[in-house]
C-alpha cells in the first residue's frame, strides 16, 4: 500500500480502498504527513474543522479513526492512542512525502553536483501538484503543506544550483525564463537567470533581467532589489573572475569544508510539547526576513530541551549548518558570556583564519553578519540573560532561523528585532509520565503506577525535576519508585537537590533570583508565603508594604524573570516547586519579624475588605467592630462585591487557616463572620461549617463571650443546614446558655429564632413554637421591631405547622393591629429565618393597596396555606410546583 500526498490524494494497494468522508481523508492524510510521530487530538480538531470543533469533537475524532481502520484493514498501517492523540506507523517508503524529504536530505550530503541535480531532480518528479489539492482546506494547507511547499522551493533552488555549478547554464535558460515569468519578482530565480545567461555570453541580457527585476519590484510591492542581487549585477558590471564557473566550483568546495554542525544531542527523555512544537513549526517558518523566536519561562522547565528536540526535528531545513552557544545567561558556571566571546566562537566555526578576525566588536559582528548573510543556518543562543546580549549575535541576511532561549522574557528582542515569543509552563500528567516512561521503561512505570501516580503529583509538571528523579531511579533499578516517592514527599525542595548545580532545582532557582533587586527579592520571598494559590495586585501591595505602583514594577519583574505567571485582572501566580523555593527563601533570608509584619498586613486586608463585602451583600445584618486595614480594596456595589468574594474564597480560607496557626484568633472569627452571608448565598455548606468550626476554636482564646455565642449559634445553624440535628441542637443550647448571661438580650432572641429553624427542620414542631414563643415575650420589652416581627413571623408558621390555624393567624404579619412590618433585608431574609411572611415576587405589605371594609385580613393564598392538612417534604422550604409528564418532555396538551 502506498501514499501519495503530493497533489491530489491517493492510495494505491491491491485492493480498493473506499474512504467516502472529505473529512476522514484529511485525517488519515495529516496522520501520514506526520508518521510515527502523535498528533495532539486538539490538533487535529483545529486542522480538521477549520479552527471551530464542535463541542463533540472527541467522539467523532473517535468514530473517524475507527472507519479508518476499517477501511485500511492492513496490518503494515497502524493507527494508535498515544498519550494525548493518535500516531499512525508505516513504512515510511510508502508515502511519497517522506520519500521527497529523504531525497532532499540525502541530496545535502552530496558534493558532486551531477550526482545532487539527478537526486534532486528525481524527488521534484514526486510532485503532481499542492499538497492534497483535493481535499486540504486552507486551514490543514496553511499549517501543514506550507512545510512542504517550502522545502519543495528549497530543493528546485539547490537542483538550479547543482546544474549551474555542473556547467549546465545553457540548458537552464529556458525553464529559468519560464519560472520568473511565472512568478516575477522572485529574486532567487531571478539572480540564476543572471548567472546562467552571463556565463553564456550573454552580459547584458543579464543586466537587463536585474532592471526588469527593480522595476517589478518597485511597481508591485514599492520594494528594491535585495543584497544579494544588488551584489550580483555589481559583480556582473565589473565582470567579477568569481562568477566564472571553475572559481564558483573552489569556493563552494571551500565553505563546504567549514560547515558547523554545533547541535548538542537531541534530549532521549523528551517527551510531549506537542502544541509548543506545532507552534514553532506555525512560526518558525521561512520569510522574507530573518526569523527569530524566543522560548521562555522559569528555569528547569524545559527550554532547551524543546529547542533541541525541535531543531533536529528541521535539521534538513538548514543544509548550511547549525550554531549553538550557551550565554550562560543564569548559570552556576560563571557570568554571562560577552557577545565578544560567542561571535570569536562563531568565526572559528565558520573557519574564518584569526589574522582575518577583526578586534573590536563592532567588526567582528559585521563580518559574522556577512558570513551569514546567504547562508539556510539555524543559530540557537541557549540561555540568554538579556537582550543586550543577543543582539550583536542575530544574523543578516534573510535566510537564517534564530532560536533564543531565556528565563527572561525579552521584550526588548520582540519590540526591535519583530520575534517571536513562546513562553513554556508546565508539563500536564500525561506528559509527565511520558518523561518517565521514556527514561525508565514501560514495564517499570506500569509495575508501580501509584508510586509514578505520586512522583508526577509531586513534581507538578517541572521538567528538571522529573528528570532529576527519572535520573536517579534509572541509576538505582533496584530501588522501587515508592522510595523515592516518600523522599520527595517528606524533603521536598530537598529532594531535588544535587551536586550538579545545572541539575539541582535550587540551585536553578537561585541563579533565576541573581539578578533581582533587594526589593524584588522581598517581594519573591513574601510571595511565597502568602495565603491562596494566587493574589491579586491590592492584595500583594498588603503583604509586601509599598504603593501599589511600585509593587506593579517588582511582580512585572518577577514575571519578567519567570518566576511568576502573570493573569488576567492583575493576578499573579506561581507553579508549586517555585513557590516551594519562595517560601524556603523567606525562611532563610527574613527574619520572623519581617514574615510576620507581612502576613498581618496581607490578613488585615483580606479581612477588612471581606467585612466591607459582607455589608454590601447584607447591609442591616448586625455588625462587628473590624479594624479598618491600612490598605483594602474599594467596593462600589453588590455585584463588585460577590465577584470579590468569587476570587478570593480560596484565599481567604487560606488566610483563615494561616490565622488560626499562628494564634490570631480575632482575625479567624472575623473572616468567619464577613464569610457567611457569602456561603449561605452559594450554598456552599461545607465551607460554611468549616469557618466557623475554626472560629469556635479561635473564641476560646477571646475575652469577648460574643465571639463564643456567635461561633456556637452559626456553627448550630451550619450543622441543621448539613441536616446534623443534634450537633446542631447541642451548639445553639451552649450558645442560648452563653447568651443568658450576657446582658444584651438580643442574642437571647436571635439563638431562640436559629432554635426555632433547626427545630422545624427536624418537623418538631412543639419544640419550635416553644422558642418562639420565649423569644416573642423577651422581645416584648426591647425595642428591636423588627426581630419582633421575626418573632411572630415564627410562632405564626409553628402554629400553622401544628395544625393550630387560629393561633397562626393571630401571628402572622397580616393580622390586625400595630404589629410592625420586618425591616428589608438584603439577602431576602437573616441566617436561619425562615421564608415565610412573603414570597420573594411579592411586594412588602405596606406597599399594597388598603383591604376593603369586611376583607379578610389573611389572603387568599395564606387561607389556602392554612387550610392544607398534610405537612410539606422538609420545612421550611417551599415546595416546588410539579409539573406533568408533557411538561417535562416539551410536548404541549393535556397528560
Amino acid at each position: 500500500m502506498k501514499f501519495r500526498l503530493l497533489g491530489p490524494f491517493e492510495i494505491e494497494a491491491a485492493g480498493p480502498v473506499w474512504i467516502p468522508r472529505r473529512r476522514e481523508r484529511c485525517l488519515l492524510a495529516v496522520l501520514l504527513l506526520e508518521q510515527g510521530r502523535m498528533v495532539a487530538a486538539d490538533r487535529l480538531a483545529d486542522l480538521l474543522w477549520d479552527g471551530q470543533p464542535p463541542s463533540t469533537v472527541r467522539t467523532l475524532l473517535r468514530s473517524h479513526v475507527s472507519r479508518l481502520r476499517g477501511a485500511i484493514g492492513s496490518d503494515d498501517v497502524v493507527i494508535d492512542w498515544q498519550t494525548s492523540g493518535y500516531v499512525l506507523h508505516t513504512d515510511p517508503a510508502t508515502i511519497d512525502a517522506h520519500v521527497f524529504r529523504t531525497m532532499v536530505g540525502k541530496a545535502r550530503e552530496l558534493t558532486e553536483p551531477d550526482d545532487k541535480a539527478k537526486v534532486l531532480r528525481a524527488a521534484l518528479r514526486l510532485w503532481r501538484g499542492p499538497v492534497l489539492a483535493d481535499i486540504a482546506t486552507g486551514w490543514i494547507s496553511d499549517r501543514l503543506g506550507a512545510r512542504l511547499e517550502e522545502l519543495r522551493r528549497e530543493a528546485l533552488d539547490q537542483r538550479i544550483s547543482a546544474d549551474l555549478a555542473a556547467g549546465r547554464h545553457r540548458e537552464l535558460i529556458g525553464e529559468l525564463t519560464e519560472l520568473l515569468a511565472g512568478r516575477p519578482g522572485q529574486e532567487r530565480f531571478a539572480a540564476h537567470l543572471m548567472v546562467a545567461l552571463y556565463r553564456s555570453g550573454r552580459q547584458g541580457d543579464a543586466l537587463a533581467v536585474y532592471d526588469d527585476s527593480r522595476r517589478i519590484l518597485a511597481g508591485e510591492l514599492g520594494l528594491s532589489p535585495g543584497a544579494e542581487l544588488r551584489r550580483l549585477h555589481e559583480r556582473i558590471l565589473r565582470a567579477d573572475p568569481v562568477l566564472d564557473l571553475p572559481e564558483q566550483v573552489d569556493t563552494r568546495r571551500h565553505a563546504r569544508g567549514h560547515l558547523p554542525a554545533q547541535l548538542p544531542g537531541s534530549p532521549q527523555s523528551f517527551a510531549g510539547r506537542a502544541d509548543e512544537l506545532a507552534t514553532l513549526d506555525e512560526r518558525m517558518r521561512p520569510g522574507t526576513s530573518v526569523v527569530v523566536l524566543a522560548i521562555c519561562g522559569a528555569g528547569g522547565i524545559g527550554k532547551t530541551w524543546l529547542a533541541l528536540a525541535w531543531a533536529h526535528r528541521h535539521v534538513e531545513r538548514f543544509p548550511d549548518g547549525q550554531l549553538f552557544v550557551d550565554l550562560h545567561g543564569f548559570s552556576p558556571a560563571g557570568p554571562p558570556k560577552t557577545p565578544t566571546v560567542a561571535i570569536r566562537a562563531f568565526l572559528d566555526a565558520l573557519g574564518v583564519e584569526p589574522h582575518r578576525i577583526p578586534p573590536e566588536l563592532d567588526g567582528q559582528a559585521a563580518l559574522y553578519r556577512s558570513l551569514v548573510a546567504d547562508k539556510r543556518m539555524l543559530i540557537v543562543l541557549d540561555n540568554a540573560a538579556s537582550t543586550d546580549q543577543v543582539t550583536p549575535l542575530l544574523p543578516g541576511g534573510s535566510r537564517c532561523t534564530v532560536l533564543v532561549t531565556s528565563r527572561d522574557r525579552l521584550a526588548g528582542l520582540t519590540i526591535r528585532h519583530g520575534a517571536h515569543s513562546l513562553r513554556l509552563d508546565a508539563l500536564s500528567d500525561d506528559e509527565s509520565h511520558a518523561v518517565l516512561r521514556n527514561r525508565l521503561g514501560p514495564t517499570r512505570v506500569t509495575a508501580e503506577a501509584r508510586a509514578v501516580a505520586e512522583l508526577v503529583d509531586s513534581c507538578a509538571g517541572f521538567p528538571l525535576a522529573l528528570g532529576l528523579i527519572a535520573g536517579r531511579a534509572h541509576s538505582l533499578p533496584q530501588l522501587p519508585l515508592a522510595e523515592f516517592a516518600a523522599e520527595l514527599r517528606e524533603s521536598r525542595m530537598n529532594a531535588l537537590a544535587d551536586a550538579d548545580p545545572a541539575a539541582s532545582l535550587p540551585s536553578v532557582l537561585s541563579h533565576s533570583c541573581r539578578a533581582l533587586t533587594d526589593e524584588q527579592r522581598l517581594v519573591f520571598a513574601l510571595l511565597g508565603i502568602a495565603p491562596g494559590p494566587d493574589i491579586g495586585l491590592p492584595a500583594a501591595a498588603s503583604l509586601v508594604g509599598l504603593s501599589p505602583t511600585r509593587a506593579r514594577a517588582a511582580l512585572r519583574a518577577l514575571e519578567s524573570a519567570s518566576l511568576l505567571n502573570q493573569q488576567a485582572h492583575d493576578r499573579y501566580s506561581m507553579h508549586d516547586l517555585v513557590r516551594q523555593y519562595a517560601t524556603t527563601v523567606a525562611h532563610r533570608d527574613l527574619t520572623e519579624e519581617t514574615r510576620e509584619a507581612g502576613l498581618r498586613r496581607i490578613l488585615d486586608f483580606y479581612t477588612y475588605t471581606a467585612y466591607t463585602a459582607d455589608r454590601l451583600l447584607a447591609p442591616h445584618r448586625e455588625s462587628i467592630d473590624v479594624v479598618p486595614a491600612g490598605t483594602h480594596h474599594p467596593l462600589a456595589d453588590l455585584p463588585t462585591a460577590l465577584a470579590w468574594l468569587t476570587t478570593e474564597h480560596s484565599n481567604l480560607l487560606a488566610g483563615q487557616h494561616i490565622a488560626a496557626t499562628r494564634g490570631w484568633h480575632g482575625v479567624v472569627s472575623d473572616l468567619a463572620w464577613a464569610l457567611t452571608t457569602f456561603h449561605t448565598r452559594r450554598g456552599d455548606r461545607q465551607h460554611r461549617l468549616a469557618v466557623w468550626q475554626a472560629a469556635l476554636d479561635a473564641a476560646a482564646h477571646l475575652p469577648d463571650p460574643v465571639a463564643r455565642i456567635f461561633a456556637h449559634r452559626y456553627l448550630g445553624l451550619a450543622f441543621a443546614d448539613l441536616g446534623h440535628h443534634e450537633d446542631a441542637i447541642g451548639h445553639l443550647r451552649q450558645a442560648l446558655a452563653l447568651a443568658e448571661q450576657h446582658p444584651n438580650r438580643i442574642h437571647q432572641a436571635q439563638t431562640y429564632h436559629a432554635l426555632v429553624w433547626t427545630w422545624g427542620r427536624s418537623g418538631d414542631y412543639p419544640q419550635a413554637m416553644n422558642h418562639a414563643t420565649r423569644a416573642l415575650k423577651l422581645l416584648r420589652g426591647l425595642d428591636q421591631p423588627a426581630w419582633e416581627a421575626i418573632a411572630l413571623n415564627d410562632a405564626g408558621w409553628c402554629a400553622a405547622r401544628s395544625g393550630d390555624y387560629d393561633t397562626a393567624r393571630a401571628h402572622l404579619p397580616g393580622r390586625p393591629g400595630p404589629v410592625p412590618a420586618p425591616q428589608p433585608h438584603r439577602c431576602g431574609r437573616r441566617p436561619g429565618q425562615p421564608r415565610l411572611h412573603r414570597p420573594a415576587h411579592r411586594p412588602p405589605r405596606s406597599s399594597r393597596p388598603p383591604l376593603p371594609a369586611g376583607a379578610d385580613p389573611v389572603p387568599r393564598p395564606r387561607q389556602h396555606l392554612l387550610r392544607r392538612q398534610h405537612s410539606r417534604p422538609s420545612w421550611p422550604r417551599p415546595r416546588r410546583p410539579r409539573r406533568t409528564r408533557s411538561c417535562r418532555s416539551g410536548v404541549a396538551g393535556s397528560a
